[in-house]
């Protein structure tokens, strides 16, 4: 077996690069951190007790799983992801913590690789043949502020980005049905674990206009078998919901009709945008409602855009940004932390796109503030919300990105006879 010595290499190699040893020392410092600051600080204020909670929650009171006043703050996932959290339950709460982000650790080593291994895939031709400039980019990805909020609050982010990931990864690389069902399953129970990827759902589907023959195009077989993958883990939860009508009605007040999604906090979606707006000068407002308008306006764009794109060749990636991102733009609730579901994908993109491409240029900026300085606005919000109660900035990037990928799909390029 040349695997042990390949692998030996392989590190050996790597850790001759002066950034990806900063990029791991700097990791390594963020999970201490977070250790450190939870037994200080943190340790009856951060999200991981609602998941710690939960598990035991669903094992001997299931019904009152959406009763929030067993948590800090609400729990809004399916029902199911708290399947998820049991094994940790059964630890004590410091233990689990711990033992929770040592799985975060071991999660972005394997993101790491994933993403080396796409970013391989679907490189553009234009870019350097040697490894370089990957691991450059993957180091951004290491040595991003957003880790150390995931790491403090004990947040589940990066089982998101590598389950998203590991089904690009496969909806790329197989062409086979098989291979497509796998992909679409591990979305779909991602979703389950933190809805997150929900708005990748529609992107799914291989269809686009063809511009020469003036119509649709429908791979109407793989679409099939990627919605019913997806979709199939998640209604497992309404077999839950069907035994337990609490659960449902539980479910829908936290999420979208209660009371909790008015309350004003830093996230940066346009939806929360409009909703702080209102509650602070006093506007009469539905919460829903723009919730629905946001997403049709937002949403809307994404799938027209997609539907009508030029290029063929790799549009899943561009599907799976634009489902992350209206996620984040729409819902009422965008962190910091969860930007990691994101950059890797801005990432991939920056190395599909040709070297020198104009596109490239408006990723990066957004790139680069998402991974080191986003952060720092969420404190000066802490700082100003009693007079400017609005986190506009990564809106504003997610805006300036959405905008370059839109702007991509609808480019005149010659298509290719390769999609997805």
């Amino acid at each position: 077996m040349n695997i042990i010595p390949r692998f030996k290499t392989r590190v050996k190699h790597l850790w001759e690069q002066k950034v990806f040893r900063l990029a791991v020392i700097l990791h390594v410092f963020y999970f201490f951190l977070s250790i450190i600051l939870f037994f200080l600080i943190y340790k009856e204020k951060n999200d991981f007790i609602i998941f710690y909670n939960v598990g035991d929650i669903f094992l001997n009171d299931i019904e009152n799983l959406y009763n929030q006043a067993y948590y800090l703050w609400d729990f809004r996932y399916f029902p199911l992801s708290a399947l998820f959290f049991i094994p940790f339950s059964v630890l004590s709460f410091e233990v689990a913590f711990v033992v929770f982000n040592i799985f975060n650790i071991l999660l972005n080593v394997l993101i790491s690789i994933i993403l080396f291994k796409i970013i391989k895939l679907v490189k553009h031709r234009d870019h350097e043949e040697d490894d370089k400039r990957v691991i450059l980019y993957v180091s951004i990805y290491l040595m991003g502020l957003p880790h150390v909020l995931n790491y403090i609050y004990g947040q589940i982010n990066l089982f998101i980005t590598l389950f998203i990931l590991v089904s690009l990864y496969i909806f790329i690389k197989y062409e086979e049905l098989k291979w497509q069902l796998i992909g679409s399953i591990i979305l779909g129970i991602s979703i389950i674990i933190k809805p997150t990827a929900f708005f990748l759902i529609p992107f799914l589907i291989i269809l686009r206009f063809d511009w020469e023959q003036k119509k649709f195009k429908l791979n109407f077989i793989t679409s099939l078998v990627r919605l019913m993958g997806v979709i199939l883990p998640l209604l497992l939860n309404f077999i839950l919901f069907l035994i337990y009508p609490l659960l449902w009605e539980g479910f829908l007040e936290t999420n979208f009709t209660g009371s909790n999604p008015v309350a004003l906090n830093f996230s940066f979606s346009i939806t929360k945008l409009i909703t702080n707006f209102c509650y602070f000068y006093n506007i009469p407002f539905n919460q829903l409602y723009i919730l629905i308008g946001v997403i049709c306006v937002v949403g809307g764009l994404g799938i027209i855009s997609y539907l009508i794109r030029r290029s063929a060749e790799n549009a899943i990636i561009y599907g799976f940004a634009f489902g992350i991102i209206i996620m984040l733009l729409v819902y009422y609730d965008s962190w910091d932390h969860h930007l990691l579901n994101l950059t890797p994908i801005l990432i991939i993109i920056i190395f599909n796109l040709p070297r020198q491409s104009e596109i490239t240029n408006s990723i990066k900026p957004s790139l680069i503030f998402f991974s080191f300085f986003d952060l720092a606005f969420v404190g000066i919000w802490y700082l100003i919300y009693p007079l400017f109660p609005f986190n506009f900035e990564a809106t504003f990037f997610l805006l300036l990105t959405f905008y370059a990928i839109l702007k991509y799909c609808l480019k005149n390029k010659k298509v290719s006879l390769k999609e997805e």
